[in-house]
């Protein structure tokens, strides 16, 4: 009863690992060859990052980390950015869920309109 079968399969942890490694590269190879990876050749309109709002009350305290985030904030042709500490050339624009800019100034407010026979 010492004896091994035949029909026992005879395979060592290093091929096991080597066969998953090899099945892996290959799927990435056939993917890639078939174009189902999609590379981005449009680097303007790739997202910078994800963020949060956090809703802020007079005399409420929010819970934020203490580290700093790496970006800052800049104004962007009226419009809000995030840049790297960096690299500050990168910039994103702050978007909201319709992809609307969001102002780092509020647009000037139209003039009164003069009711007429009030010139003086």
């Amino acid at each position: 009863m010492g004896e091994k079968s035949e029909n026992e399969a005879r395979y060592t942890v290093r091929s096991l690992i080597a066969t998953a490694i090899v099945a892996v590269i290959a799927t990435v190879v056939v993917l890639e060859v078939s174009g189902r990876i999609d590379h981005a050749d449009n680097k303007d309109n790739v997202p910078v990052g994800e963020f949060e709002a956090i809703h802020v009350t007079e005399g409420e305290e929010f819970r934020m980390s203490p580290k700093s985030s790496e970006l800052h904030a800049v104004c962007e042709q009226g419009y809000l950015a995030i840049a790297a500490d960096v690299d500050p050339d990168f910039r994103g624009i702050v978007v909201d869920y319709k992809n609307r800019g969001v102002r780092c100034s509020r647009a000037p407010e139209p003039e009164a309109a003069q009711e007429p026979g009030a010139d003086e």
